[in-house]
């Protein structure tokens, strides 16, 4: 097997860290994540704090996004889960924690996505796969649990988490973003439709949109160098964003200043929505970049950075949680993913033990 060629499941179910064990799934070849309880409804969400749920959606065009064809990005909700089942439970010896002795999570399994979005991506197909994603984030927020999206492209694994956030939370909604790109042009490139939230402008519809969410509550961490318009860093600079360059973050400020910087998004917000688009990570994680053929940038964030910023959110509390872009066909990176998660619940669970973080 080479270096990024992805094994299947029953391959994968009999290596030494997963063979022995039964899984719940939640499809073929796709058990529940970290083997936790499928919820198949609403009523099973009762009682949960996390409620997983996948987005398997990707913008292509001509069967491509990114220069990567559309097969290698869509699987990753399925491999996530996957590569979630060689952990045998919650306990993270980081923190000597079991992270199941607190945090109840649930796998509500996929959005209703329209299967034949991917073969024509018209507007109204791709609000109806936003719909879809957004009622399942919607009966995680109403039921009291914070729905985790692993999704690949916008709108389904971006705008319509923050929008479930925005319309289940009474007041102000910070937002905590990493990226390598601001996504943040007033039109998007894939429709031209003024109603999608696309992979290049779902931000600036984020907040075109949604009236309880402002840029002076955003904490943007990871973008750099010379991709993006001038003019739209500085709009967002200027209306109170807190911008954090992977440059800046490795010339004095650090990991510790960075997660300081996070309070911002909770300073005078009723909730938080966090989103991590994983080409931020570039070739900095556990994987080359060139896996994410468009997408990669030098001077990227790497998996510490963002496991331990995932892990902060966690100690402060958060109404919705997302991925977008993770790097296609490496166990090592859809790895990173379940650490993300699992991290975050840790945090989660040491608020609920009296050890989490309430920004002054």
């Amino acid at each position: 097997m080479g270096a990024f060629d992805y094994p299947d499941w029953d391959t994968f179910a009999t290596t030494s860290f997963a063979a022995g064990r039964e899984f719940p799934l939640i499809a073929p070849e796709t058990p529940s994540f970290m083997s936790r309880p499928v919820a198949a409804g609403p009523a099973d969400l009762e009682g949960a704090d996390v409620a997983i749920i996948g987005a398997p959606y990707v913008a292509a065009r001509d069967g491509l996004y990114a220069g990567v064809p559309m097969e290698d990005w869509i699987e990753a909700p399925k491999r996530v889960r996957q590569q979630s089942a060689r952990y045998p439970g919650g306990y993270v010896q980081d923190f000597d924690l079991d992270v199941f002795e607190h945090i109840r999570m649930v796998d509500y399994g996929d959005a209703d996505i329209p299967p034949e979005v991917m073969e024509s991506q018209t507007p109204e197909l791709i609000l109806e796969a936003q719909a879809a994603v957004e009622a399942k984030c919607n009966d995680a927020i109403r039921a009291g649990a914070t729905p985790v999206v692993i999704g690949q492209n916008s709108p389904c694994g971006s705008f319509a988490i923050a929008k479930a956030c925005a319309e289940n939370t009474d007041g102000p909604v910070g937002c905590v973003s990493l990226d390598t790109h601001w996504d943040a042009q007033p039109l998007d490139a894939l429709t031209g439709d003024p109603r999608i939230a696309g992979a290049s402008s779902w931000k600036h519809k984020m907040y075109e949109f949604l009236d309880n969410m402002h840029p002076r509550h955003l904490v943007e961490i990871g973008e750099r160098g010379m991709l993006e318009d001038k003019a739209v860093v500085r709009r967002y600079l200027d209306e109170g964003a807190r911008f954090i360059s992977s440059w800046e973050l490795r010339s004095g400020l650090g990991v510790e200043g960075c997660v300081e910087a996070l309070d911002r998004a909770w300073d005078g917000t009723k909730g938080v929505y966090a989103h991590f688009d994983m080409d931020v990570i570039g070739g900095a994680g556990p994987a080359p970049g060139d896996i994410l053929g468009e997408l990669v940038e030098p001077v990227a964030l790497t998996d510490y950075e963002i496991i331990r910023i995932a892990h902060e959110i966690g100690r402060r509390g958060l109404t919705g949680f997302s991925f977008i872009c993770i790097p296609p066909g490496s166990a090592a990176v859809y790895r990173t993913i379940v650490y993300i998660v699992v991290y975050l619940a840790a945090g989660l669970a040491l608020r609920k033990l009296g050890r989490g973080h309430d920004p002054a």
